[in-house]
């Protein structure tokens, strides 16, 4: 038996009904919407993600002891935008189970290639519109807790708000010289947009060709000819090639930004809001002083 068959083997065993034991079972893709999911959940529901912390979810391969983590699910929520093409052969064979993109209403954001740009959850207006999707399919899962699935989404939509607003408007307050965000990947489009920053990066998609001749040519010029002082990359990625252009340019080396996966409980992004806690502020920091 090939790999691919062993998974749709098993992923065929995996529906079942929609609560078990009076309590329903969500399995997401990544750690970010599992976070998400239970703070919506409030201990309603029991919810799993797929990927572990750290993962680079963009060409993940799920193995059958991945998959095993959503066995008896009785909703799967998923980024969609072009995230989780791994999943695709997965969700064909998991049937009668219902499944939710979260990222639904959200205006996409086109890479180079005209794909979506997947990473709509860094903005805090799309943040709050995958809150609202979350709430309204575990309703639809289980009618019976959906006024708590509602509260639960509006206290935790105010939270995010509360904590990332402040964060959001001093970026836009920003001067127009320190307002470019270079990054390896383009993971921060909808943030920037968000924060009305230009975005400057290595390569679109992880899953990309990353790195070549031509893509770091025209960033060191880019900052050279803008006078950019900082270059961030992200924590699913090597940081070689930003500081790389950093020692180039003679620009500052930023740090590390969050974007596809949560850290471990003693990490240093154990949550959905840690992460882009984080980033932001690291951002903030970055664009301040460099």
């Amino acid at each position: 038996m090939n790999r691919r068959h062993a998974l749709a083997v098993l992923a065929s065993t995996l529906a079942a009904p929609a609560l078990a034991q009076g309590r329903l079972r969500v399995a997401t893709t990544f750690t970010v919407l599992a976070d998400m999911a239970r703070n919506v959940a409030g201990g309603l529901a029991d919810v799993v993600s797929i990927t572990k912390p750290g993962a680079e979810i963009h060409g993940y391969e799920p193995t059958p002891r991945d998959l095993v983590q959503a066995q008896g699910a009785g909703l799967v929520l998923y980024n969609g935008l072009n995230l989780e093409l791994w999943f695709e052969q997965f969700l064909r064979n998991l049937s009668g189970v219902p499944a939710a993109i979260v990222s639904d209403g959200i205006t996409p954001i086109e890479v180079a290639t005209g794909a979506p740009n997947p990473h709509a959850w860094m903005a805090l207006d799309s943040a709050l519109i995958y809150v609202r999707n979350i709430a309204a399919a575990l309703a639809t899962a289980d009618p019976a807790n959906a006024a708590a699935y509602q509260a639960n989404a509006r206290a935790y939509a105010d939270r995010i708000t509360a904590t990332i607003a402040p964060l959001r408007d001093a970026l836009r307050a920003l001067p127009d010289n320190r307002r470019w965000l270079v990054t390896s990947e383009g993971a921060f489009s909808y943030l920037a947009r968000d924060a009305r920053l230009n975005e400057l990066y290595l390569w679109p998609i992880n899953a990309d060709a990353q790195g070549r001749p031509q893509q770091v040519r025209h960033v060191v010029d880019t900052m050279r000819a803008r006078q950019i002082g900082v270059i961030f990359s992200e924590s699913t990625v090597s940081d070689r090639p930003a500081r790389r252009i950093a020692a180039e340019t003679g620009a500052g080396y930023g740090g590390v930004l969050y974007v596809d996966s949560l850290s471990d409980a003693d990490g240093p992004v154990p949550t959905y809001l840690d992460l882009l806690t984080v980033t932001y502020t690291t951002i903030l920091k970055g664009l301040s002083h460099g």
